[in-house]
């Protein structure tokens, strides 16, 4: 049985690209809803079902960790943020999910992936090595594709102060030197917290809090921040010695 704490994590976190139309079934609203309540009738599992980049990594984790529920909190936390559960997912494992889900996309990059010391499943991995962007940015194509990548990856930012609906944050956004893919100086930016006055987290000054397309979806404990910069790390070294997929 689906434990309700992790499709609840689940909504939070992919609430922000489902509301923007980028994937999973066309039901934001609903994730909304159920995230800020803090409850779940079951229907979130129909809906995470529906993300066909993020759910086949669930699985693949939940396996490698012999977890029956890809919806566990423990597996939904190692994806979007990490944990030591994704150190349990072989390289080989990894490269044959790539390969199995995305090789068509992938192309002649599938190859090199195989090779990856360090690669693991999390979402920051999917967004710099399986879509397209970086192998833009490498054409010569750059402010899009930056844009994109930054926002799409899970980021951890420091709240400076908060209004009704948006707060004032300071992060290190990603930057490109013409060959690899790093975090540049830090910014400040303003980010929303809540839409249409639902929100996951009530930020206050001082909080770390993990974004999502410059939504807040979480607030960051130290021990899951520096997760997050592990696995964030891990995916840039990832990208970089891939070089991406072809734009």
């Amino acid at each position: 049985m689906t434990d309700p704490a992790g499709s609840l994590l689940f909504a939070q976190y992919a609430y922000p690209p489902n509301a923007l139309g980028l994937c999973g079934a066309d039901r934001p609203r609903a994730l909304l809803e159920y995230g800020a309540a803090r409850e779940d009738d079951g229907g979130l599992a129909e809906l995470a079902r529906s993300f066909d980049g993020a759910w086949p990594y669930l699985a693949l984790i939940a396996h490698a960790n012999r977890i029956e529920d890809p919806l566990d909190p423990r597996v939904v936390e190692a994806y979007w943020v990490g944990n030591g559960l994704l150190d349990a997912v072989r390289g080989s494992d990894l490269a044959a999910h790539l390969d199995e889900r995305f090789g068509a996309r992938l192309g002649s990059g599938r190859e090199r992936l195989h090779g990856v010391l360090g690669a693991v499943p999390h979402h920051c991995f999917h967004v710099f090595v399986v879509y397209p962007w970086v192998g833009l940015l490498r054409s010569g194509v750059v402010d899009e594709p930056l844009h994109v990548l930054d926002r799409c990856r899970i980021a951890a930012a420091l709240v400076l102060s908060v209004e009704p609906d948006e707060a004032t944050v300071e992060l290190r956004p990603l930057a490109w030197n013409g060959s690899q893919l790093a975090l540049g100086p830090l910014e400040q930016r303003v980010v929303r917290w809540r839409d249409g006055g639902l929100g996951f987290a009530a930020p206050a000054p001082g909080d770390r809090v993990a974004l999502h397309w410059d939504f807040v979806c979480d607030v960051l404990s130290p021990t899951r921040e520096r997760a997050l910069a592990t696995a964030t790390a891990r995916s840039l070294h990832a990208v970089n010695a891939t070089g991406g997929v072809p734009g």
